[in-house]
């Protein structure tokens, strides 16, 4: 019986069996890439539907440094992540990155809740404390910092968000992200009524100042007093209060690296709160300077006096129109023309 069995087997062409063999290795290689690639697919999308539940429950997705190698550094992607390093903690010391931090939340408040909002792009952040190790994959040693990972590539020089050249407002991450993204955000500041408060109370002062004095109202015809109201009106309006009730920007600028503070903005297209104090003080200088001039030049009296108070005008009109102009050539990279003080 054995050896009739193993006739049987040798009867059995050998090309047969290589032509067999043959086509199943064929099979094997055409449907393993697909399989393959299903299961790609497959994770992909499980990534993106856990990414969207936790943006839905948080917008900003805080992430450590496995949560980072598993939805911003594994492939393949189709969606964007734009991610803010920082270190909020008290013992870091880090002034700054709250103030980045908010606006970087307005930033994504806007998208989440805006008729666009989709699934290819996330919001995320990474504290140093909670994830040391993303710090060092990235070679950043230094916090706040804000990048771009794109859904295909390789970051590239433009996908690092420059706080110090454009600042950190939100408007300005939201021009940077349509830029490296092609999705534009509409930013959404929530509503602040200090402002209207504040109103509030000094029309309230007023209406109750003019009640008590209503029987002696004189003061109401004098030019002086309506003078000084009306040039700090113009103060006001000419050195940007209502940009910074519109914007909120921060009151100065502190280096992470440096540890300097910066309170002129090195844009034309920002400022800082300490900015407009600077600007304020500078104009009423230099209107002071133009009254001492004007009002000694239609006075009587000692010469010498006079003299005196014509040299004090006109040196204020001077030192400090000097200055203004180089805080505008400081904001304008370029102005050619600068007078005492560069």
């Amino acid at each position: 019986m054995r050896l009739k069995n193993m006739e049987g087997c040798t009867k059995f062409p050998l090309w047969k069996i290589m032509q067999i063999s043959g086509c199943i290795f064929l099979i094997l290689v055409i449907l393993s890439p697909a399989a393959l690639g299903k299961k790609k697919d497959e994770a992909l999308g499980e990534r993106v539907k856990q990414l969207m539940d936790w943006s839905t429950k948080r917008v900003i997705i805080r992430m450590n440094g496995d949560k980072f190698r598993q939805y911003v550094k594994s492939t393949p992607r189709n969606y964007s992540m734009v991610i803010m390093l920082t270190a909020m903690q008290p013992q870091r010391k880090c002034t700054v990155c709250r103030q980045v931090s908010d606006e970087f939340q307005i930033v994504a408040n806007s998208w989440r809740y805006s008729q666009s909002y989709s699934n290819k792009l996330f919001f995320a952040s990474v504290d140093y404390d909670e994830g040391q190790d993303v710090f060092k994959m990235l070679k950043t040693t230094s916090a706040p910092s804000i990048l771009h990972f794109p859904p295909k590539g390789k970051a590239k020089k433009g996908d690092t968000f420059d706080i110090q050249r454009v600042g950190f407002q939100s408007e300005q991450m939201a021009k940077w992200v349509g830029e490296r993204t092609d999705v534009h955000i509409r930013i959404f500041r929530p509503p602040n009524y200090s402002g209207t408060i504040a109103l509030g109370i000094l029309l309230s002062m007023v209406a109750g100042f003019l009640y008590f004095r209503r029987n002696n109202l004189e003061f109401l015809y004098n030019k002086t007093i309506w003078g000084v109201v009306s040039l700090c009106i113009v103060f006001a309006m000419t050195s940007g209060q209502m940009w910074n009730h519109i914007r909120g920007p921060p009151y100065a600028h502190r280096n992470p690296q440096t540890g300097q503070v910066s309170y002129i903005h090195g844009s034309s297209q920002g400022q800082f709160v300490a900015e407009t104090h600077i600007v304020i003080l500078l104009h009423a200088a230099v209107t002071v300077g133009v009254i001492l001039l004007n009002k000694n030049a239609i006075t009587e009296g000692d010469i010498r006096k006079r003299r005196v108070v014509t040299v004090i005008g006109l040196v204020m009109v001077v030192f400090f129109f000097s200055l203004l102009l180089s805080v505008f050539r400081a904001k304008y990279k370029g102005y050619p023309y600068s007078f005492l003080i560069k």
